[in-house]
């Protein structure tokens, strides 16, 4: 999987896409932004969300469970320098016409098994591969 990010002409705004799908990147006004996109920090608790409801889709589709909605709130602290994510949780509503039991068990094993999640709580290593500096 490969994601691109490039910043928009003179600007601290960013366009982020991989393949077809694109969205803005930026900080918000008071950090020195535009405030006219998503920040980095929102970004990683959206890839949460979403990773968590990906599966569950999945998951209920293996399982024959029928999902009518669901919503997934993420909250979290940032703190320290540099800022570090910290007390990340999420609380998680889903409609479905299956027994509660069945959902229930659902997301419990959704929650060990989403990919964003669960590379977060096993410490998934980062590194920087390359620099190309170009002049201005």
């Amino acid at each position: 999987m490969q994601v691109h990010l490039k910043t928009i002409h003179e600007t601290s705004a960013a366009a982020g896409w991989a393949g077809p799908r694109s969205l803005v990147i930026d900080r918000t006004p008071r950090a020195g932004g535009l405030g006219i996109g998503f920040s980095g920090e929102e970004l990683f608790m959206m890839s949460i969300a979403a990773s968590v409801c990906n599966s569950l889709y999945h998951e209920a589709a293996a399982r024959g469970i029928a999902v009518a909605h669901v919503e997934i709130i993420v909250n979290g602290d940032w703190s320290g320098e540099p800022a570090q994510a910290r007390n990340i949780r999420y609380d998680i509503r889903v409609e479905s016409s299956a027994p509660r039991q069945d959902v229930e068990a659902l997301i419990r094993s959704v929650d060990q098994s989403a990919d964003i999640p669960n590379s977060l709580r096993v410490g998934t290593a980062v590194k920087l591969n390359s620099i190309d500096i170009l002049k201005a």
